[in-house]
């Protein structure tokens, strides 16, 4: 499915420039599907500011994963086999699990899982889940435009659940003609998997040309890996 574009904005986020040493750029602002295409466009992201307020986010350094450097130890690989991998199948429940707020550092409001639940109902967010035994048990999402994915938040209810996730995620990327995969910020976790840090500067020279690529839609087939 083609993604819808919502109707446009009516605000304007300031430079990328001038986000402070945090990488904040702003408060404020909606969480309308135009206002969260136009901030990725311009490599902004929300995340709020305390539970009431939204923040809008360009930070300096900035994490994404080469596809080249996705790390995948002996034991990951073993897993790979003991889940079953869907994609776009339960993104409501992906979200939520994500937003259980006795995660360490959860941040996710309602407000936020409402707004994702939008732009996944206009095809630009997406899920990809891990299940076993016809339960989901860990998984991710993000925003997809053009040749971008943008990663947002991630969560397991087994070992190695979420990160069976990101693995079929890079894999998707690849086939699907992709050009970059953002995590935002660097995080231990992220680290092991292959993240690493580039500077907001060449940050935004990967984004628009990857903005501008033409990938084909994340497909994944609804088979148990081992199969």
């Amino acid at each position: 499915m083609r993604p819808v574009e919502p109707s446009p904005t009516s605000w304007a986020f300031p430079p990328v420039e001038s986000a402070d040493r945090h990488g904040l750029i702003g408060v404020g602002a909606d969480l309308e599907p135009g206002t969260l295409l136009n901030a990725y466009r311009h490599g902004i992201f929300p995340m709020p500011v305390g539970r009431r307020q939204v923040g809008w986010w360009s930070p300096d350094p900035r994490a994404i994963v080469p596809f080249d450097r996705l790390r995948v130890t002996r034991s990951l690989r073993r897993s790979l086999s003991k889940f079953e991998v869907r994609l776009n199948t339960a993104f409501v429940d992906v979200i939520h699990a994500c937003a259980d707020p006795r995660r360490d550092g959860g941040w996710i409001t309602p407000a936020i899982v409402g707004a994702y639940a939008a732009l996944h109902d206009l095809g630009w967010a997406h899920s990809v889940e891990t299940w076993r035994d016809g339960e989901l048990v860990g998984g991710l999402y993000g925003v997809a435009i053009g040749g971008l994915f943008a990663g947002e938040s991630m969560f397991h209810h087994e070992n190695d659940a979420s990160k069976v996730a990101l693995v079929a995620l890079v894999e998707m990327l690849r086939s699907s003609a992709f050009a970059l995969l953002d995590v935002q910020w660097c995080t231990p976790h992220l680290a092991s998997l292959g993240a690493v840090e580039i500077s907001r500067r060449h940050y935004l020279e990967l984004l628009r040309p990857a903005l501008e690529q033409a990938a084909t839609a994340l497909s994944w087939p609804a088979l148990p890996r081992g199969q």
